[in-house]
C-alpha cells in the first residue's frame, strides 16, 4: 500500500486522521485504533477540533527543533501536522489580536507528559516572542523555573519517574507588544507527606537525591553528606536512583537556575542547610520511657541543631512535649505536656514538613519576585497539576489531587459539551442534544455544603469537634459519612475507609483526620481559569511500563472513555468550529471590505452578513444566531483569516517597501563603494557595473516558492542569482545560487525519475556550503565575471554579472559566523578542485585568463585547462562615482527577470546545455538608479511646424484634426516607406520604462537602436515609440 504523507511538511507520512472530528465512525474502538495507529508512527499528537489530544511517548521526539517552531509560527492548524506549537501559538495570536487572556489546561493521569507539554509551551513562546535585555532575562528565569521547582516538588512515583508533586499555575505575562515581561506562579497542594515517607519503588524529592550524588567535598563536610540508605526519610522505600536519570548533572542545573533566579550565594547555602537539616532530623528515633518519648540517642540532636540554626536542647524540649493553653476562672495558664513515642515522632515528621512546605514557598516567592511586574496587561496561563492517580494507600492527599482533577473536568464538561450545547439553544441555532456524563455529581458528593453535606464538609465538622483527640475520629468520621452520603451511588464505604466513583475510576481513601482548606485552593483555581479563554490538552498514557512503542490497548481504551472524547468528537462534529459575537466578529474581519473599514455604519447583523458574502462563503458554512454568528468548518474560518492576513500583508509590504526605498537611497552608494575596495587595484572593472544599484534578490524569491522550499521558513534572502557553474570538462550549466545567513545554495533542475511525477522538471538543491567550510575566493585581473568558491570538499567555478555584490555580501556573513575575514585572492592563472566521482580520483583543473578583443569573454577549453579571452577593462583603480540620483529609479526592475511562465519540459532541456562562445552577459541587469547620469535630450516627437496645436480641443482631439474631418475627406494612406536598416539590439531583460521619454520591452524582443550613449543610456524605437533605455540590458545584433 503506497503510503501517504502531508501536504505541507516534506516526507512526514500521513498515519490515520490528524483530526478525530474526520473519523468515519465515532467509537471508542475507532478512537483507539487511530491513536494507537499515530502513535506507532511516531505522531504523538492528534486534534479533536481545536482540542490536542497528547499520548505519551516515553522517549524524545525529534520534532521539536527550532525548524518547527519556524513552521508553525504564524501558520493556521490546518498547514501542517498536529503540534503542541500550533495550539501554544493560537493561543498567542489570539491574546494579541483579541486583546483576552489565554490559559491552557493540560490534564491527564499521573506519567501522561503534562510537566513535559508544559515546559514545550514555554520554550516555544520563549522563542516566538521578541523582547530587549530585561524582557530576555525574564524568559531566562521563566525557563530556569522549571528545573528548580522540579528538584524540589517532582519525585519517582511507582506510575511516574519525574511526576510533578505539587499543582502549578503559571501565567507567562505580556505586554501590550507581546513580549514576556513578568509572570506569577501560583502553587498548591505541595505533597509534603512524601517528605517523611514513601510508598514501595519510589523516591522522596528530586534535591535529596541531587545533593548527596552532586555536592562537592566541601558541601558533602559541611552538611554532613552521606550515602542515601543511611537517612530514615530516604531508606523506607529502599529506591535510590531512577533510569535515564543523572541526579549529579541535576544538581548543577538546579544551583544554576537559583543563581539566574537571583537568589544570593548565601541563601543558597542555607537552602541546603535547611534540605540536609531535614535528613538529619529524620535520623531522630524516640524510646518508650515510663509513658514518655525519649530521644534515644541525644548525639544525633547536634548536627540538625547545627544546620538549622538552633539550639540542640531547645530541639529536643520541642519534639518531646508541647505548649497547652488553658484558661479557668478568667485566668490563662501555660502548661508543658510531655509526648509519648508515638506523638514525638508525629511532631518530628511535622516539624520536617513544614520546614520543607515553606522552603518551596520561598523557592515561589523568589521567583516570582524576580518576574513581577506592577500591573497587569496580557496573560497566558499553563496548570500543571499532578493528575489522577490511585495507589494501594491513597491518602488525604491522593483525595485531595483525584478532586482537584475531578474539577478539572468538570471544567472541561462544562464549556465543551454542556455550556457549547446550551448555546446553540439560546442562539437559536437547530441543535439535536448529544448526551453525555456530567461529573458535577461527583464534584457535589465531595464539596457540598448542605442538603446532603460533601465528604469535605463532614470531614471538616469531625475536625473541629474531635479537637486534639486522635482516638475514635476515623470510625466517627465514618459513621457521619455513612449518614450524610451512604446511598450516594458514586460513594460505598469499607472497614478502612471510603470509596469514591471518580470519573476516572473507583478510589478506595483511607481514614486521615486532617483539617481541609482544599476548597477554597480549588474555587480560587477554576475562578481564575474562567476568567480566561480556555485551551485544552488531553494527555494520554499509554503503559505503565515506561517503555516507548509498549501499547496497553484495555488501559489506553480506559482513559479515552473517562476523557469523554467520543462525546466531545460528536459535538465538536455537529457543531459549529467557530463562534463570535457581532461586534468581536466586524472588529477582527472589518479590513476586509470598504464598506467596514473603518466602520460599518448600520446594524451590527447585517455588516456581519455583508462580511461573509464578500468572501463568498456559501450559505451552509454559518448560521446567524441572536447575538453571534456561527461558522460550521474550519476551513472557512481559515478563509478569513488567510484574506485577512493578505489584507494586512499588502499594507505591510507597501510600508515596508517605502522604507526600504529611503533605506536604499541612503546606503546603495556607501555599498558600491565598500564593495569596490575588494576588488581595488586587484580587478579591472566592467564600464557598465561600476555605478550600478544593489538589489539582492535578482531571482524574486517572494514569488517562487519552488525555490524557497530548500530555505528555512523566515530565512532571510541577502543575494540571489542565475549564475552559470561549469564542471570539470568546462561545461556550463545554469544554477540559481542563493546567499543567507545560514549558508550558500546551488540549485539544479533535473527530471523525475519515478512516482507519479516522472518525466516531470524539478528544482533540486545540489550543493549547500556552510560559512566554516569555505576557505577563500579566487578571481582573475581582468573584467570577466568569472570567481572560484573553494571549499574542504571541492570547488566550484561561477561566473554572475553580480560577482562584486555578491562578494561583498559574503565577505560579511563569512566574518560574522567564523569571526575570520574571507580570503581574495587574485591571479590570472587560476586552480580549483574537482568533485570527486566514481572510482575515479578528484584531480585539479586549470582558468587561464588572457587579453583579447571584446567586453565579451571567449571561452576555449582544453583537456583540464579552459582559456578565457577578454578585452580589457576600466583600470583597476577605478571607483563608483558619487552622484545623486532620483529616488523614483532606485531599486527599480530589481533582478533577472527570466521567463517564468507554465512548465516548458522544451526549456528545460536547453537549461543545462552548454554556452555557445560570444554568448551575451548572463544573470539579471544592473539596476538603473547608480547608473542614470545626465542623459541626452529626447527626440521632441511633438514638435510642429505651425501653431495649430493650439487651437482648442473638440472632443479630445485637436483643433487642427477636428478641422480636417469636417472640411474633407482623409486622403487614401500613404503606402509605407521602406525603412532604412540601421543597427538592432535583441532584449536580454525585461525593461519597464519609469518616464514618458522611455520605452519598455520584453526578454526576446527586437527593435531599432536609434543612437548609443557614453552615460549607458541609449535611445531605440519599438512599437513606433522612441525612446530611453539602459545599454546593458541588450545585445547589439
Amino acid at each position: 500500500i503506497q503510503a501517504k504523507y502531508h501536504w505541507q511538511s516534506q516526507n512526514v507520512k500521513q498515519s490515520g486522521v490528524d483530526d478525530m472530528v474526520l473519523l468515519s465512525k465515532i467509537t471508542e474502538d475507532a478512537i483507539v485504533d487511530n491513536l494507537k495507529k499515530r502513535y506507532m508512527d511516531d505522531y504523538i499528537f492528534t486534534y479533536i477540533g481545536p482540542v490536542l489530544i497528547s499520548v505519551n511517548p516515553f522517549k524524545q521526539m525529534p520534532y521539536f527543533t527550532d525548524r518547527e517552531i519556524e513552521l508553525y509560527q504564524g501558520a493556521a492548524q490546518y498547514e501542517n501536522p498536529p503540534h503542541i506549537y500550533a495550539l501554544t501559538d493560537n493561543m498567542y495570536r489570539n491574546m494579541m489580536i483579541d486583546g483576552e487572556n489565554q490559559c491552557v489546561i493540560i490534564s491527564g493521569e499521573s506519567g501522561a507528559g503534562k510537566t513535559v507539554a508544559a515546559k514545550y509551551i514555554m520554550g516555544y513562546i520563549s522563542k516566538v516572542s521578541g523582547g530587549g535585555s530585561k524582557v530576555q532575562h525574564v524568559k531566562e528565569i521563566i525557563l530556569q523555573s522549571n528545573p528548580l521547582l522540579e528538584a524540589f516538588g517532582n519525585a519517582k512515583t511507582v506510575r511516574n519517574n519525574n511526576s510533578s508533586r505539587f499543582g502549578k499555575y503559571f501565567e507567562i505575562q505580556f505586554s501590550r507588544g507581546g513580549e514576556p515581561d513578568g509572570g506569577k506562579i501560583s502553587n498548591f497542594l505541595l505533597e509534603k507527606s512524601r517528605v517523611v515517607s514513601q510508598n514501595e519503588n519510589e523516591r522522596n524529592f528530586h534535591i535529596y537525591y541531587q545533593l548527596i550524588e552532586g555536592a562537592s567535598a566541601q558541601q558533602r563536610e559541611a552538611l554532613g553528606i552521606m550515602t542515601p540508605d543511611y537517612y530514615y526519610y530516604l531508606n523506607q522505600s529502599g529506591t535510590y536512583k531512577v533510569d535515564g536519570t543523572n541526579d549529579s548533572k541535576d544538581f548543577q542545573e538546579t544551583m544554576e537556575a537559583m543563581q539566574v533566579i537571583g537568589i544570593p550565594g548565601d541563601i543558597q547555602t542555607q537552602v541546603l542547610q535547611i534540605v540536609a537539616g531535614i535528613l538529619h532530623l529524620g535520623n531522630i528515633s524516640f524510646i518508650e520511657a515510663g509513658n514518655y518519648g525519649q530521644v534515644e540517642s541525644t548525639d544525633l540532636l547536634a548536627f540538625p541543631a547545627y544546620l538549622l540554626g538552633i539550639d540542640p536542647n531547645r530541639l529536643q524540649d520541642k519534639l518531646t512535649s508541647r505548649k497547652m493553653d488553658s484558661k479557668w476562672g478568667g485566668k490563662s495558664e501555660s502548661i508543658n505536656v510531655t509526648l509519648n513515642q508515638e506523638q514525638a515522632n508525629y511532631t518530628r515528621d511535622a516539624l520536617a514538613k513544614a520546614l520543607y512546605a515553606r522552603l518551596f514557598d520561598y523557592l515561589v516567592e523568589s521567583i516570582n519576585k524576580a518576574i513581577q511586574k506592577p500591573h497587569e496587561e496580557f496573560s497566558i496561563g499553563v496548570l500543571d497539576i499532578y493528575g489522577f492517580e490511585i495507589f494501594q494507600r491513597n491518602g488525604f492527599e491522593q483525595f485531595c489531587i483525584n478532586f482537584v482533577n475531578e474539577k478539572l473536568q468538570q471544567i472541561f464538561i462544562e464549556l465543551t459539551l454542556k455550556a457549547e450545547q446550551e448555546e446553540y439553544v439560546q442562539e437559536g441555532i437547530k441543535w439535536t442534544p448529544i448526551e453525555y456524563f456530567n461529573n458535577k455529581i461527583v464534584c457535589d458528593l465531595i464539596e457540598n455544603k448542605l442538603n446532603p453535606p460533601g465528604i469535605m464538609s463532614v470531614l471538616d465538622d469531625v475536625c473541629a469537634t474531635m479537637h486534639a483527640k486522635g482516638e475514635g475520629a476515623d470510625g466517627t468520621l465514618l459513621q457521619k459519612l455513612q449518614a450524610a452520603v451512604g446511598t450516594h451511588e458514586h460513594f460505598n464505604s469499607w472497614n478502612s475507609g471510603f470509596v469514591i466513583h471518580h470519573y476516572a475510576g473507583k478510589v478506595r481513601c483511607r481514614m486521615i483526620s486532617t483539617f481541609p482548606v482544599l476548597i477554597k485552593v480549588t474555587n480560587d483555581l477554576v475562578n481564575t481559569l474562567m476568567k480566561c479563554t480556555p485551551h485544552y490538552i488531553r494527555c494520554i498514557k499509554p503503559n505503565e511500563t515506561k517503555r516507548p512503542k509498549d501499547w496497553e490497548e484495555s488501559r489506553v481504551r480506559h482513559q479515552v472513555e473517562y476523557l469523554g472524547l467520543r462525546e466531545n468528537i460528536r459535538v465538536r462534529r455537529a457543531g459549529f468550529a467557530y463562534r463570535r459575537l457581532f461586534s468581536k466578529f466586524l472588529m477582527r474581519y472589518a479590513i476586509l471590505t470598504a464598506e467596514t473599514w473603518p466602520c460599518w455604519r448600520g446594524p451590527e447583523q447585517q455588516g456581519v452578513l455583508h462580511l461573509l458574502r464578500s468572501v463568498n462563503m456559501d450559505n451552509d458554512q454559518y448560521q446567524m444566531g441572536r447575538t453571534k454568528v456561527f461558522v460550521k468548518n474550519p476551513e472557512s474560518l481559515f478563509l478569513l483569516e488567510e484574506m485577512r492576513e493578505r489584507k494586512f500583508d499588502t499594507f505591510a509590504r507597501i510600508i515596508q517597501k517605502a522604507w526600504r526605498k529611503f533605506i536604499a537611497r541612503k546606503k546603495y552608494e556607501q555599498m558600491r563603494e565598500e564593495a569596490s575596495d575588494i576588488l581595488y587595484n586587484s580587478k579591472e572593472r566592467r564600464k557598465n557595473s561600476i555605478n550600478r544599484n544593489f538589489v539582492g534578490d535578482y531571482l524574486g524569491l517572494e514569488q517562487r516558492p519552488e525555490l524557497r522550499q530548500f530555505l528555512a521558513k523566515r530565512e532571510r534572502v541577502d543575494f540571489a542569482d542565475s549564475v552559470n557553474k561549469f564542471d570539470r570538462r568546462f561545461k556550463s550549466i545554469k544554477r540559481d545560487l542563493i546567499l543567507t545567513p545560514k549558508g550558500i545554495y546551488l540549485i539544479g533542475r533535473e527530471k523525475v525519475k519515478k512516482g507519479p511525477e516522472k518525466g516531470q522538471i524539478k528544482e533540486v538543491l545540489k550543493r549547500k556550503m556552510e560559512f566554516g567550510s569555505i576557505s577563500s575566493v579566487s578571481l582573475s585581473t581582468r573584467q570577466d565575471d568569472f570567481f572560484i568558491l573553494h571549499e574542504a570538499q571541492y570547488d566550484s567555478l561561477l561566473e554572475s554579472n553580480f560577482k562584486t555584490e555578491f562578494l561583498s555580501l559574503l565577505s560579511k556573513r563569512y566574518e560574522e559566523v567564523t569571526k575570520r575575514k574571507l580570503t581574495i585572492s587574485f591571479g590570472d592563472r587560476l586552480e580549483f578542485r574537482v568533485k570527486k566521482e566514481g572510482w575515479g580520483g578528484g584531480g585539479t583543473r586549470i582558468v587561464v585568463f588572457q587579453k583579447g578583443p571584446g567586453d565579451l569573454a571567449q571561452l576555449k577549453p582544453g583537456g583540464k585547462t579552459l582559456s578565457v579571452t577578454i578585452g580589457d577593462g576600466l583600470p583597476k583603480s577605478s571607483k563608483p562615482t558619487r552622484k545623486s540620483f532620483p529616488p523614483s529609479y532606485a531599486h527599480q526592475n530589481g533582478g533577472a527577470k527570466f521567463p517564468r511562465g507554465p512548465h516548458n519540459p522544451q526549456a528545460d532541456i536547453t537549461y543545462s546545455s552548454p554556452q555557445k562562445q560570444g554568448r551575451p552577459l548572463q544573470g539579471g541587469p544592473p539596476k538603473l538608479g547608480s547608473q542614470r547620469g545626465p542623459r541626452p535630450p529626447a527626440p521632441n516627437q511633438y514638435n510642429q511646424r505651425n501653431l495649430d496645436f493650439l487651437n482648442v480641443p473638440d472632443q479630445g482631439m485637436s483643433g487642427k484634426q477636428r478641422k480636417r474631418s469636417i472640411t474633407q475627406r482623409p486622403p487614401p494612406a500613404p503606402k509605407p516607406q521602406p525603412r532604412p536598416q540601421g543597427p538592432r539590439c535583441r532584449a536580454l531583460y525585461q525593461y519597464v520604462g519609469q518616464d514618458t521619454d522611455e520605452i519598455s520591452f520584453e526578454v526576446n524582443d527586437v527593435f531599432d537602436l536609434v543612437k548609443e550613449d557614453a552615460s549607458g543610456w541609449w535611445t531605440g524605437r519599438i512599437g513606433g515609440k522612441e525612446g530611453l533605455f539602459p545599454g546593458n540590458y541588450v545585445e547589439k545584433i
